[in-house]
């Protein structure tokens, strides 16, 4: 019975621990709307050659047109690849995501909404 019992509270903290992580992606905001997470690809040839100056001034842009479309997107990180660049981003819609791109004169060759996020700590549920 002990064994048993223990199995449960086991299959018990795995489930809420998968719910927490499935549920990471959805953030509430200030205005109790919920955030989601998004990968967008841009391809840019030669974007892993840009220098730091046109780094920043890309930075400085994105951060302008996201400050000026309000609380309901964020930018994370990008990770620069030699062609492409990977940016993260919270926002409560795609939509969102494209206009941003659109006002910022980024491309956004493809928009994915993270499902849920793993880790090497998934591996010891």
């Amino acid at each position: 019975m002990k064994t048993m019992k223990s199995v449960l509270i086991l299959a018990l903290i795995t489930a809420n621990y998968a719910l927490g992580q499935q549920n990471q992606n959805q953030v509430p905001t200030e205005n109790n709307s919920t955030m989601k997470t998004y990968v967008i690809e841009r391809i840019i040839p030669g974007a892993g050659a840009l220098t730091g100056e046109q780094l920043k001034g890309i930075s400085q842009t994105s951060c302008t047109v996201i400050k000026e479309m309000g609380p309901k997107i964020e930018w994370q990180h990008s990770y620069v690849t030699g062609d492409k660049v990977y940016c993260v981003y919270k926002a409560e819609n795609k939509e969102l995501i494209e206009a941003h791109a659109k006002k910022g004169g980024f491309p956004a060759n493809s928009i994915s909404e993270v499902a849920t996020i793993i880790s090497p700590a998934t591996a010891e549920l």
